[in-house]
């Protein structure tokens, strides 16, 4: 007998294929539908989207392959208009931070974000375009896809290790695939999946109005949510999971995706109170509550972390030093020329710089960070020292397991996001999983959207639906103000720089040494990077000769 048991589950009958002025009675505003002409059949023409008003909102509308469809046209993520976004071959990708939504269906199909699209009926009347909605879902510009329940007579378990953006899609994913049996979702922080991207970018958010979805969700939905709780051990032969309650699970099918742990330098000091990293809700709301006006504040690390609290620290503390490693900031993401504009915009700001450094120990008095010492042994006052030099993966839970961990924990996946053991599935930063724009080579990345694009695959695959991975990586950062977009993989042989980098107004294309184009970064070019992520998930190649004398030729 294991100790955790079912719930007694109800039984609802749903109702779902009545029209609604059958439903005498049951009728409330989310189920008002609103009706009008939005414009002339001419108005649009192929391949192209518009924005129209109804009714005191925005539909989003298509044409494509001669077929008129209408979505909404709000990404569902952060808000962006999608009719500034990127269309595809059956879908528009968010200009913002890549989301992707099937122009016919609504339904979204890249990441991030949990919802997708609400999906409107057209009809064309004497060459005038008709669109019917629910005034409820053209207000919201979301819609949840539905989901079916656990049934009492499906004795299947599938469980989600891990409570991050990846297992909650995974989860959700499930019940909306038509999964019927039970779905546990175990989470080693004490709560449940949140927006974890603020964590470095806004400390002060309020984690229960950042949750991805709330309890009633999951207990809707009868998704069990197990928190506080971490997985100690994985049994594959007799499928059984043990937790850090003492508890056992028996398992048919498991998602891990259990993420990676911000790292300490192991230097002297470094666990004296005040010396932070960046990976939770816990720790941002540690660090936040410390700062004041009279604090120093010295970051390790020039990555997206370090640089994101630096510029999240600035104006509430005395001074804000970085210290780093390189010459400048952010070379292996977007190259040294983005690089130093990207310091000099920081220093705009009072940020100082150190770099070709880094920390040799954190000085205290009475368990007080009050200095460190630099490689050269300088010394700078520090009241605060962030960490942002890296991390390692949540896995070493399964050794012994069977399954292959590779030297750095990630676990290699094939194009289904399975492991060596059927049934055992990976996704997110511990998945060494294909790329499909790197001709399906096999990375480690954890970007926040990828993890959630992992969690949708691996679901699908789990109940027998097969769908191979088609990932195009898509990375962004917002720095005073400013968007910093990243889409595609691989280490640069030759970057080409289009527009004003002093105004921050650019293009960045990144190539192999065959001359292909492996990455394109922008800034205040919206929404080219999405343009690009979404004709690198078509299948289709850019090349060096491409770039000229129009680098843009491609996208017309």
């Amino acid at each position: 007998m294991h100790g955790y048991h079912n719930a007694v589950r109800k039984h609802y009958v749903w109702i779902s294929s009545l029209a609604p002025s059958k439903v005498t009675g049951m009728m409330n505003a989310a189920d008002e539908y609103v009706e009008n002409f939005i414009c002339g059949e001419n108005d649009i023409s192929e391949n192209e989207m518009k924005p129209f008003d109804l009714e005191g909102g925005k539909i989003l509308l298509i044409k494509q392959n001669g077929k008129l469809s209408a979505i909404g046209n709000k990404c569902t993520h952060y808000g962006a208009l999608l009719s500034t976004g990127a269309l595809g071959n059956g879908r528009v990708r968010c200009p913002w931070h890549g989301a992707c939504f099937n122009i016919e269906t609504g339904d979204i199909e890249d990441f991030p974000g949990q919802d997708s699209l609400p999906c409107f009926k057209v009809s064309v009347e004497q060459g005038r375009v008709k669109i019917r909605a629910k005034r409820q879902e053209l207000l919201s510009s979301k819609r949840t896809k539905p989901m079916v329940r656990k049934l009492s007579d499906d004795e299947r378990t599938f469980i989600v290790i891990g409570g991050g953006p990846s297992g909650a899609i995974c989860a959700e994913t499930l019940r909306q695939e038509g999964f019927t049996g039970r779905v546990v979702m175990i989470n080693k922080e004490p709560c449940l999946p949140y927006d974890r991207v603020l964590v470095s970018k806004v400390m002060d958010f309020e984690l229960d109005k950042k949750l991805l979805r709330n309890h009633q969700f999951y207990a809707d939905n009868d998704v069990e949510t197990i928190t506080g709780t971490e997985v100690t051990s994985l049994d594959s032969q007799n499928q059984e999971i043990s937790l850090s309650n003492g508890y056992k699970i028996k398992y048919d099918k498991v998602y891990i995706a259990t993420g990676s742990k911000a790292r300490k330098l192991n230097i002297e000091g470094a666990h004296l109170p005040n010396v932070f990293v960046l990976r939770s809700n816990e720790d941002a709301k540690s660090l936040n509550s410390q700062l004041s006006p009279d604090k120093h504040v010295v970051v390790l690390g020039v990555s997206f972390i370090g640089l994101e609290a630096a510029a999240y620290c600035v104006n509430k503390v005395s001074k804000v030093t970085v210290i780093g490693r390189g010459s400048v900031p952010l070379t292996e993401s977007f190259g040294a020329e983005i690089g130093l504009r990207i310091m000099q915009m920081f220093e705009e700001q009072g940020i100082e710089f150190v770099m070709k450094s880094g920390i040799r120990k954190c000085i205290g008095e009475n368990t007080k960070l009050t200095a460190v010492e630099l490689n050269d042994g300088s010394i700078l006052k520090a009241d605060i020292c962030v960490m942002g030099v890296g991390s390692t993966l949540y896995t070493t839970f399964l050794e012994g397991s069977e399954l292959k961990l590779n030297k750095n924990g990630s676990i290699d996946t094939n194009l289904y996001l399975e492991t060596n053991i059927p049934g055992i599935y990976v996704g997110g930063d511990i998945a060494n999983a294909p790329i499909y724009c790197n001709n399906n080579e096999l990375a480690t990345i954890g970007h926040y959207p990828l993890a959630q694009y992992h969690g949708r695959v691996a679901a699908l695959n789990m109940l027998g639906k097969t769908t191979e991975l088609r990932a195009v990586p898509y990375f962004w950062t917002m720095l005073f103000g400013k968007g910093f977009r990243y889409a595609g993989y691989g280490t640069p042989h030759e970057t080409i720089i289009e527009g004003d980098l002093k105004q921050l107004k650019f293009v960045a294309f990144y190539l192999n040494e065959a001359g292909k184009v492996i990455g394109m970064a922008s800034c205040g070019r919206d929404p080219v990077v999405s343009q690009f992520a979404e004709y690198m998930s078509q299948g289709k190649s850019l090349h060096k000769n491409q770039l000229s004398p129009d680098p843009f030729t491609w996208i017309k």
